[in-house]
């Protein structure tokens, strides 16, 4: 687990750097509340142990701006500090740290307090992974979307860049279940959600969006690359065969592509991929549109 100690003072965390690497975390450290929420945003730590008393920023500053960012607001804080004053520690904890460690701290008490709140941060996000799957297809659901958007669209006001958007639906669904029953219907959904994640990068987020529609972010990318990635996922699914009795059943499955260049939030980026959808249906399904050039790629 990576753990992020911030606080002024050298030999404090000398000292906890220590103790904790016993434990065989990873510990990465910064001197002032300014460059402890810059390493909390780039590391992106399992747990921060924050000092209270600093020059720059207190550490009571350092947690309201952590707790109000949609990025870091998850990341538990143990407060270190120097006081036993309790109006200190209840104003911490009303802050949203899960604990205080008082200095100077008993080796075996911190590592132990340490390994508590760690325990809890991995079983809240095993809850919160949970939510965020589709049972069905073991792809993200729709509610991961709206939270990695949000997350993306921050990252991209903040310092620039881009991301697309791919929005797909398989054609003539309808007719699939009717015809062979829900159950082949949902082998279908199976195999096209593993064709979709199998051809995305680590860092894209494949997602089942309802139904028989699914929807792909790709992080740092435009039109051009999401629509290489949409026509690859279409000749493959185009190419899928599910046997069922004496029958081979076949889908095809159409794309609406869109990039964050024009659009002014995430809904609108969505809005733009699903038009781009609407158009690739009405012009005949199986092929790839592109929101920016309304135009077929394939």
């Amino acid at each position: 687990m990576k753990i992020l100690l911030v606080d002024d003072s050298p030999e404090a965390l000398a000292i906890a750097a220590a103790r904790l690497r016993k434990d065989e975390h990873e510990v990465v450290s910064a001197d002032d509340g300014k460059s402890g929420l810059a390493a909390a945003r780039s590391e992106k730590p399992d747990l921060i142990l924050l000092d209270v008393d600093m020059p720059d920023m207190t550490g009571f500053d350092v947690c309201r701006t952590l707790k109000s960012d949609e990025e870091l607001r998850m990341i538990p804080v143990i407060f270190l500090t120097g006081s036993a004053d309790t109006a200190d520690k209840v104003k911490g904890l009303d802050l949203g740290a899960v604990d205080y460690v008082t200095k100077p701290f008993d080796a075996f008490e911190l590592r132990a307090r340490v390994r508590a709140a760690l325990r809890t941060k991995h079983l809240q996000d095993l809850l919160v992974k949970h939510t965020r799957i589709d049972p069905l297809t073991e792809l993200w659901n729709r509610r991961a979307l709206t939270d990695r958007l949000k997350q993306e669209w921050a990252k991209i006001q903040r310092h620039g860049g881009t991301a697309a958007f791919v929005m797909c639906d398989i054609d003539h669904f309808k007719h699939v279940n009717d015809t062979y029953g829900h159950r082949i219907g949902d082998k279908i959904i199976y195999r096209v959600a593993k064709i979709l994640a199998g051809q995305c990068r680590e860092s894209d987020l494949p997602v089942r969006y309802g139904g028989e529609e699914f929807a792909i972010l790709i992080p740092d990318e435009q039109t051009g690359a999401a629509a290489a990635l949409a026509e690859r996922c279409q000749r493959e699914i185009e190419e899928m065969r599910l046997q069922v009795g004496q029958e081979d059943v076949c889908v095809t499955v159409s794309f609406g592509v869109a990039d964050t260049d024009g659009t002014t939030s995430p809904e609108t980026l969505i809005e733009s991929a699903d038009a781009a959808l609407y158009k690739a249906k009405h012009a005949g399904r199986n092929r790839v549109v592109v929101a920016s050039a309304e135009q077929t790629v394939f």
